[in-house]
């Protein structure tokens, strides 16, 4: 009777967790948490092990929210927090990688004794500084940094952090906004949690808590000793910002343990594409929980057989304080990378290299210093994919967000929160790599200024010079591009101007094919076809 009450706590924490994240969601003041799901939500033991994540969100704020709580606890031990009390920080080291992202840590306590935690992220559209993108040649530059601290002490605000946060943003309403949504999606999991403890009669949850890390970590390792022991390699080059970056990756699989180690990829960058280890961490591991262990849980448990390293100055360990405001463009192309290590060691299963990076611009206002400012201000952050990688017995996925898993913007969205007009958001032919699976297509966007005022695009998209590479004789993706219509091609990162009147474009990449373009099935070619694909 244990075990089955055990699995049904087990359950229960499961649905807590999501319907966290639905919480955040629902509350959320930043258009990419509400509309695109850029957010993470999870519960936690006392010792700070993550015992559920929300399926709702993203790898890179998961994974690396898992080994965040830990730093949270290190600040203020549990003994030391009492009801009421949420902790906050944005700091990219101590949380999930870059200053727009906050993560809000809140304990929950049943007669005065503390039983476990609940955290969230969430992406917030401005920190300051010179706004979210790749320019930035320090962390200083990139916004207001906050370290741990007490966003609520005992149920009461912190007036000076909240003042601090509203004089150094320039949306201080949605930010405001975004703070409170994270405490209110931790604090229905708690009372959720209680609910749960008082309905199975459970005066902790430490013991379920050992046994839900224990069961995943064997289930893991037990997946991992079914694979053939030995150090696999892949290597891959992108974009990079002035100049291309080389991510060098060797996985060994050594008994019941995964080590994942970079040592060879570039140095750092002087702009804001580098990455914090935690980042890097989170991404790799997602690439090898693709394929190994994909129907176990993820927790510390599951997390913990797999190891991530980077060398210290290494673009993928940037140490503070480097620019990292941009760290997903490069961070979200490592489960490529693992994956092509992988499909040496499960042969057949991984998928192709996709477009990976998502194309997420922030559009704005040009700022009225220049003299040019004929419009309202705004600043949106929409989020648009291209297509992933051909898997191993099916075609890619057109415009889906591989790994991130955010969803794209709602056009009327975009429209209703900016003076912008989306003139065209169609498929792009012929995008796919070709194969006998196809790679997934992009798409291509076009958007103008709805008074013909000229805006401000921060561009940190890749893929336009290093394309989805393809697997056994499959194609590549097409590159990805942007520019003006009729005008010049723009870079594919940093901060370009559009001018009055003239229409953006994007084209953003497709995904690899894989096997031989000869042996794709007749019939779907043929369906291809008649689609318009390509």
């Amino acid at each position: 009777m244990s075990d089955i009450r055990d699995q049904l706590v087990w359950n229960r924490l499961l649905a807590i967790v999501e319907e966290q994240a639905q919480t955040l969601m629902r509350t959320a003041f930043s258009t990419v948490v509400r509309e695109a799901g850029d957010l993470s939500a999870g519960v936690f033991d006392t010792r700070g092990e993550m015992l559920a994540q929300a399926v709702t969100g993203t790898p890179g704020h998961v994974n690396a929210m898992a080994a965040a709580v830990g730093r949270f606890l290190n600040a203020y031990p549990l003994a030391s927090l009492a009801p009421g009390d949420v902790l906050i920080t944005n700091d990219p080291w101590d949380g999930t990688g870059h200053l727009n992202d906050f993560t809000a840590v809140t304990p929950v306590f049943r007669r005065d004794d503390p039983v476990g935690l609940f955290a969230a992220t969430s992406h917030i559209a401005d920190v300051g500084g010179r706004g979210f993108g790749p320019d930035a040649g320090d962390l200083y530059e990139e916004g207001l940094r906050i370290p741990i601290m007490k966003l609520f002490d005992g149920g009461v605000r912190n007036e000076s952090l909240m003042r601090i946060i509203a004089d150094n943003v320039r949306d201080p309403v949605v930010a405001e906004g975004d703070l409170y949504s994270l405490t209110a999606c931790n604090r229905g999991g708690g009372e959720q949690l209680l609910a749960m403890m008082r309905e199975f009669d459970l005066p902790d949850i430490d013991r379920v808590g050992r046994w839900i890390v224990e069961t995943s970590r064997q289930a893991m390792a037990e997946e991992i000793r079914a694979l053939p022991d030995g150090v696999y390699r892949y290597t891959m080059d992108v974009d990079g910002y002035d100049m291309p970056v080389h991510i060098a990756c060797a996985l060994t699989v050594a008994g019941d343990t995964i080590d994942v180690d970079f040592a060879g990829t570039s140095g750092l960058s002087a702009f804001g594409i580098n990455v914090p280890s935690n980042y890097t961490e989170a991404y790799a591991s997602f690439g090898v929980r693709v394929v190994v262990g994909n129907d176990i849980p993820n927790n510390a448990g599951s997390l913990g057989p797999v190891t991530v390293r980077a060398p210290v100055g290494c673009i993928l360990n940037a140490q503070p304080p480097a620019a990292v405001s941009a760290r997903h463009a490069l961070g979200q192309m490592l489960p490529d990378v693992v994956l092509g290590c992988l499909d040496q060691v499960v042969p057949g299963v991984a998928p192709a290299e996709g477009a990976s990076c998502i194309w997420n611009p922030v559009l704005r206002s040009v700022p009225a210093a220049t003299g040019n400012f004929s419009s309202a201000p705004f600043v949106i952050n929409p989020i648009f994919n291209g297509g992933t990688g051909a898997r191993a017995t099916k075609d890619g996925l057109s415009t889906t967000a591989f790994p991130s898993g955010v969803r794209t913007t709602p056009t009327e969205v975009n429209e209703v929160t900016a003076p912008l007009v989306i003139r065209r958001r169609e498929y792009l032919p012929g995008s796919g790599g070709a194969g006998q699976y196809r790679g997934g297509l992009g798409q291509v966007i076009e958007i103008e200024h709805a008074e013909g005022a000229p805006f401000v695009i921060s561009k940190m998209f890749d893929r336009i010079k290093h394309p989805a590479r393809g697997r056994r004789d499959g194609g590549a993706g097409a590159a990805g591009r942007v520019y003006i219509k009729d005008g010049p091609e723009l870079r594919g990162k940093g901060q370009d101007v559009v001018p009055a009147g003239a229409t953006l474009v994007m084209e953003t990449p497709g995904g690899g094919g894989i096997g031989p373009r000869g042996e794709r099935d007749s019939a779907l070619s043929a369906e291809d076809a008649d689609a318009g694909l390509v």
